[in-house]
């Protein structure tokens, strides 16, 4: 089974319901995580795909898996 890493838009969709999920704002993500809260806009509006460190990091934030979040199988 190939596994492919989702495109931007996707991404930023996925983390945004992530996020709303948490009930967290930007703001209160960018506290918690140490991301700055232009980054994290920037992946939520799918201009920028995070790097792999703060993909981990986001995904120990929300309690799941870089595959979960950044790719498709």
């Amino acid at each position: 089974m190939a596994t492919t890493m989702l495109d931007k838009e996707s991404i930023g969709k996925h983390l945004r319901e992530l996020r709303l999920a948490k009930g967290k704002t930007v703001a209160q993500m960018s506290e918690e995580t140490g991301l700055g809260e232009t980054a994290l806009r920037n992946y939520e509006c799918g201009l920028r795909i995070p790097r792999y460190e703060a993909m981990f990091n986001l995904a120990a934030y929300f309690g799941t898996t870089v595959d979960h979040i950044f790719f498709s199988s």
